[in-house]
């Protein structure tokens, strides 16, 4: 069975229909949330835009509200002072270039301050359900411990190696199946590798047996 094929099938049985553990209710602000995940957890974030969101229900809301209170609503969530005006300014753009609607064109959202590819990959496949795998630190761990990218490959090159591994029906899901299986299975430190069906293609498992 091909290595990707046998991957597939174990992330479908781990995670039949997996979902995003980011809390949203509009477009924007699965952008914003997606934004403020940098370098922080889902939990961490839903906590804080339960918060924002709630205080601020509007883009217009959001784009005049006092920089202090922003910051102070996400503080627990990693680059505050950054993050704070990257949504400020998001809420602006999306005003004054997009009539509010947050845009599909990918060279039109990797211009928005706080957001890069992986980024807009992540918004395009959960809220479009366009054709995407985002390479987050999960993703880009896991696929070197399968062998899926080489360990000096940078997030563009696995990026490209996962979209030839795996259908483009699938990516989407395949994106979320990797995030949830490093999150809670393949974790970075002291992953659970007992009982895993990929033992036999795994570095990280081979490593630990030298």
């Amino acid at each position: 069975m091909m290595k990707s094929k046998l991957i597939g099938e174990y992330l479908d049985e781990l995670f039949k229909e997996p979902k995003c553990e980011l809390n949203y209710n509009k477009d924007y602000e699965l952008l914003m949330a997606i934004v403020l995940s940098a370098q922080s957890t889902d939990k961490r974030v839903n906590m804080c835009t339960e918060i924002l969101y709630k205080k601020y229900n509007s883009l217009i809301k959001i784009m005049e509200a006092p920089i202090e209170d922003i910051r102070k609503i996400i503080r627990p969530i990693g680059s505050f002072n950054k993050k704070s005006g990257y949504l400020k300014d998001i809420a602006r753009i999306l005003i004054e270039r997009y009539n509010g609607v947050v845009p599909t064109n990918r060279e039109a959202l990797e211009s928005f301050p706080g957001v890069g590819r992986k980024t807009v990959n992540v918004f395009l496949s959960e809220y479009y359900n366009i054709p995407a795998i985002a390479v987050d630190t999960h993703v880009e761990r896991i696929s070197k411990r399968l062998n899926l990218a080489n360990k000096k490959d940078n997030v563009k090159v696995v990026e490209q190696k996962l979209m030839k591994k795996f259908p483009k029906k699938d990516w989407a899901k395949r994106h979320l199946q990797l995030v949830l299986f490093g999150r809670y299975y393949c974790k970075a430190v002291k992953p659970s590798c007992d009982g895993c069906k990929l033992q036999n293609i795994c570095k990280e498992e081979k490593r630990k047996k030298l």
